[in-house]
Order: structure tokens, then sequence, then C-alpha cells
């Protein structure tokens, strides 16, 4: 069985625009699984440089899945393997949620493994 390791990751500013409304911070966070594959998300990390607590929060086909909140000055380390398959054509996008106002820069590393 081949395997291929996708990555989601970089240093990315953010502009809050209310806990409750998570906003897109990069196009390059958005993962599409090709169809006739099948994939596992296996960890994320994240670090927050702002002064606040800020989450980000994993979409899939729109919909929250999973939410990583950062506190301020902070990192998480999240292991996701064996959580669930992610068909072909299921889409992925990583958004930020902050304190309206807030300004600051989140660095995310978001790991798959495509099958």
């Amino acid at each position: 069985m081949r395997t291929k390791s996708v990555f989601r990751q970089g240093v990315f500013a953010f502009e809050g625009q209310g806990l409750e409304k998570p906003a897109r911070v990069d196009d390059a966070l958005a993962y599409i699984v090709p169809f006739g594959s099948t994939t596992q998300a296996v960890y994320f990390r994240g670090g927050n440089f702002s002064d606040t607590l800020i989450t980000v929060v994993l979409l899939r086909d729109g919909v929250p899945m999973r939410y990583f909140p950062i506190g301020a000055q902070g990192s998480i380390h999240v292991p996701l393997r064996v959580v669930e398959d992610l068909d072909g054509g299921t889409e992925l996008d990583l958004l930020v949620a902050a304190p309206e106002g807030v300004n600051g820069s989140v660095v995310i590393d978001f790991g798959m493994v495509e099958v």
C-alpha cells in the first residue's frame, strides 16, 4: 500500500472577527482529499504569538470537526491518528477564531497521510 504525507503548515497573520466567527487566514490551509484516496489526520501542532487565547478550527465539508484552543503565547500538540478516515472529495480547511480586533500570528503544522 502506497502512502503520501500531506502537510498544511506555515506562519499566518490573523485579525480576530470574534470567537464565534472563525475566519480563513490563508487559502494554502485548505485541502481536498483526492477521489480514490482516503486520508487520515495524523497530528495538529500550533503556536499562538498573540497575548490572547485563540482557537484554530478544523472544518470538514464546511462543518467544524475539531477545535484546537491555543493559549496566549502558547502552543498545542494534538495526535489525531486513528481518529477517522476521510474519503475522497472531503474538503478540509483550517480557520482561526480570536476575539474581535485581536491581531497576531499563528504557527500551524497539520499533518495527514493519504492512502
